[in-house]
């Protein structure tokens, strides 16, 4: 029988700290279950190990008590990483020795799993080092910042690379649970879980969740201010040689600086607020694609359609139908 260990992180926690602990237990609960019901013996031991007595959320709110201690599980097969506060800076007491842990049963050959921004700890541990990583897209600024060697995939739902798994954000980390329920068990299974528990199996990407704000705490003021132009004027022609004029600095200095800044170049950050705002045009109003798309300042609609599927992972017709509250019950209506 394998061994699956779920951290109980008992600092740095956030409110979606326990629901990761409680999720995965029951997920897993759920797959030995199904395979003690079809004749087969369960595959997993699934434990909940930290490094305090107690770990307390949401303002004491609850508690949990991890069943063992860390330091005295010498072997385990997977490892469950929670999600984290995202205002995670650098790893604190009790996360240092679950990382040094961590570390060492990988280097052992278990395989580590973290759910949302438990990629922090993760990262934390230099595992990441030049590996594919997705997080909550709220958080890639702060994470960029912190491991700029790690390869963030915020359009990703999942990453797996060399026995390492990462997830986005919120409770996506369901989805990461049916996608190891399935390499650990079979398809079989994590069919079951998904129809037991309720959660969408395949899904790929988490794009279309993406509210694009930007990044503005780089404190390079030139690049503010091209920013707050962009978006003040994104439906007008705008060219990147206007703005380094606008902001009084020399095209290739304009450039580097910008990437540097916000990890896209003029034209990547004009198309991201251009599609936005279609994005709120669909959810808001009974306006067409077409109506939208000159609106923020597209003239050709294939060039549109295939800008707001590569950012959001869908069409303009599905966003709008799957988003505009008004559509969908006039829709219901009709049935």
């Amino acid at each position: 029988m394998k061994h699956l260990t779920i951290l109980v992180p008992d600092v740095q926690t956030a409110n979606s700290t326990i629901s990761c602990i409680v999720g995965a237990y029951q997920i897993f609960t759920g797959a030995n279950d199904y395979w003690k019901r079809i004749g087969k013996e369960p595959l997993f031991t699934i434990v909940t190990a930290g490094v305090g007595t107690e770990a307390v959320f949401i303002n004491g709110l609850l508690s949990m008590k991890p069943q063992v201690n860390v330091s005295t599980l010498k072997k385990t097969d997977l490892i469950l990483i929670p999600s984290l506060t995202p205002e995670f800076k650098t790893a604190l007491e009790g996360n240092i020795l679950l990382i040094d842990w961590l570390k060492k049963q990988y280097e052992n050959g278990a395989e580590v799993a973290s759910m949302c921004t438990g990629a922090f700890m993760l990262a934390a541990s230099g595992l990441l080092e030049k590996r594919n990583c997705s997080i909550h897209w709220s958080s890639a600024d702060n994470f960029r910042s912190l491991f700029p060697n790690v390869n963030l995939k915020t359009e990703k739902l999942i990453t797996d690379e060399d026995g390492i798994y990462t997830n986005g954000g919120g409770f996506s980390f369901l989805n990461l649970l049916l996608y190891l329920v399935e390499k650990y068990y079979d398809r079989e299974t994590a069919i079951h879980c998904s129809k037991i528990f309720q959660i969408e199996i395949d899904r790929q990407t988490q794009s279309a969740f993406t509210i694009f704000t930007g990044q503005k705490s780089h404190g390079d003021d030139v690049v503010i201010k091209a920013q707050k132009y962009i978006e003040d004027h994104f439906c007008e022609k705008l060219s990147v040689e206007d703005l380094s004029k606008f902001c009084s600095v020399g095209r290739r200095n304009f450039d580097r600086r910008f990437i540097k800044a916000t990890g896209n170049t003029p034209i990547e950050y004009l198309q991201r607020v251009k599609i936005e705002s279609a994005k709120k045009s669909f959810e808001t109003t009974g306006k067409t694609v077409s109506e939208v798309m000159y609106e923020v300042g597209y003239s050709d609609t294939k060039a549109f359609r295939e800008m707001f599927k590569k950012i959001t992972g869908i069409s303009p017709v599905h966003y709008k139908n799957k988003y505009n509250k008004n559509l969908n019950d006039s829709l219901y209506d009709k049935v």
